[in-house]
């Protein structure tokens, strides 16, 4: 019998046209199961989460502001300082534990159950009510409880989006940007944001209604993860994951730890945290120090600008980490807050002549600024890339990002109690010790960053993967557990050499930069 042809005029015309030119690609199908996320899609959409926790971190600044104006003496310093802390704690506990969820059960449900946690209890912070002492006690406990879903972020959407940069689809020049571009830059405009409703509340309900200003500034932060979760409805697993994930295998936490150690001890990211996190919450603090009789509305729109100066630091330093590397962009950009730092402290007298803080909110915000281009934008990607294999990256990202905010929790915690221990030396020690001290490890962190910190470039995390197997089949491990069932490299976005993409067997044919 012989054999019937199916092929239609269609697939010839395509079949000529690939004779013609080797390097077209068939139209892409749709994908089973419905409309989902492309790379850059999945990136913003498991990135952006970060939006929530730099609102959630920085309004409090402008609320216990207000809250020590509506609480009076019932809102202690040490409240304070516990409040303003505290979801750092619960941070800790949310990325040590959703990074096991993370590697163990998946990328989407870990970032489901965290998205809804951020939702719930932002909601609940807005509605604490009772005495002021109350007051107080449930917005310590929901903060708790809101860090836990933050936290989660950490190793659930970071990593997810920080995967998907190096889909095949995604030009290799083009990698770091679009990784700070989701995760740092949207936590550097919630920053600037927070302070800004806060300051719009104000403006609308006057400071007779203050107890509605600070409510809605805390509720407002419930929009942007009910927006997360619509979006993340059309994400798929990152093509890293499905191919190299160990779900349904032995996890070797021996050999990880091994192989991974040095990286997970470097300290950087505590260092970071302990500097950046309070002296945004705290700008607040600082620009009354520099102007003691300005009104609340001043206040704020000091605070306002002075975080607004994180956004263009950190859009700057996106294009630097694509052109000279994460590692030497952070150290540039560490040695550039350490200048500014140095400078504002000694002219700080100068630039606060006569109560007016133009000069000294300028400088302030260049300082800030420079700390977003260095290691805001690169300690996340580093971390991310650097820390360990798709297999357990979850868990080993999950232990870098809780030590740095076990920095951010120590630092906001003794902010309050350095200001006054420098206070009672002398004034100008009292407006500026804690900036000499920010400084000083800022040299530090960077000197830590060039002998203990790789330099990455584009496809780095493929090429770990593909070496993190050799290493466990050199330690007899049975490399073919790893992987998603049903997973196939062909499921991969194929390659297009006029990109420069990696082959789905990992290997490489061009490296363009852009």
């Amino acid at each position: 019998m012989p054999l019937t042809s199916h092929r239609t005029v269609e697939d010839d015309e395509l079949a000529n046209q690939e004779v013609a030119n080797p390097n077209l690609q068939p139209p892409a199908q749709p994908r089973a199961g419905g409309y989902k996320l492309g790379s850059v899609g999945t990136i913003f959409a498991s990135g952006s989460a970060m939006f929530s926790d730099g609102y959630s971190n920085a309004s409090i600044g402008p609320v216990n502001t207000i809250l020590a104006i509506v609480l009076g003496d019932a809102f202690t310093k040490h409240d304070k300082a516990v409040l303003s802390a505290m979801a750092f704690a619960g941070m800790v506990a949310g990325q040590l534990s959703f990074g096991y969820v993370s590697d163990k059960i998946g990328r989407k449900i870990a970032m489901f159950i965290c998205t809804a946690i951020i939702f719930v209890f932002s909601i609940l912070s807005s509605a604490s009510s009772g005495s002021p002492q109350t007051i107080v006690k449930c917005l310590i406990a929901f903060r708790f409880l809101l860090g836990v879903g933050l936290g989660g972020e950490y190793p659930a959407g970071s990593v997810t989006a920080a995967e998907a940069t190096e889909n095949n689809d995604i030009k290799k020049g083009r990698q770091q940007r679009l990784f700070i571009w989701a995760t740092n830059m949207m936590l550097d405009f919630a920053f600037g944001i927070a302070w800004f409703v806060a300051l719009v509340l104000l403006w609308i309900f006057g400071m007779n209604h203050l107890r509605v200003v600070w409510r809605g500034t805390l509720a407002l932060g419930a929009i942007p993860p009910l927006i997360l979760l619509v979006a993340r409805l059309f994400m798929e697993e990152p093509q890293a994951y499905k191919k190299n994930s160990m779900k349904h295998a032995p996890i070797p936490y021996l050999l990880l730890i091994k192989r991974y150690w040095l990286k997970l001890l470097a300290i950087t990211w505590f260092i970071y945290d302990w500097i950046t996190y309070p002296f945004g919450m705290y700008s607040s603090t600082i620009t009354d120090m520099a102007a003691p009789n300005s009104t609340l509305y001043e206040t704020l729109g000091w605070g306002c600008l002075i975080n607004a100066f994180y956004i263009p630091g950190s859009m700057l330093g996106s294009f630097v980490s694509d052109w000279i590397g994460p590692k030497y962009a952070m150290i540039t950009g560490l040695l550039l807050q350490a200048i500014f730092g140095f400078a504002m402290s000694g002219a700080y007298n100068q630039l606060t002549n006569n109560g007016s803080i133009a000069g000294f909110a300028v400088m302030y915000g260049i300082f800030l600024a420079c700390g977003e281009l260095g290691p805001g934008n690169n300690l996340g990607l580093l971390a991310s890339k650097v820390v360990g294999p798709t297999a357990a990256r979850g868990q080993l990202y999950g232990v870098a990002a809780a030590v740095g905010k076990i920095g951010a929790f120590i630092g906001n915690y003794t902010f309050p109690y350095m200001i006054t221990s420098f206070g009672n030396r002398s004034e100008y020690l009292g407006n500026t010790g804690i900036i000499w001290v920010g400084s000083a490890l800022a040299i530090f962190s960077a000197i830590i960053t060039f002998f203990f910190i790789p330099n990455i470039g584009p496809d780095y995390m493929v090429r770990e993967d593909e070496e993190f197997r050799e290493y466990l089949a050199a330690h007899g491990y049975d490399v073919s557990q790893i992987g998603e069932a049903g997973y196939k490299a062909h499921d991969e976005i194929p390659y297009d050499p006029e990109l420069g993409h990696t082959r789905s067997d990992g290997s490489d044919e061009k490296h363009h930069e852009n």
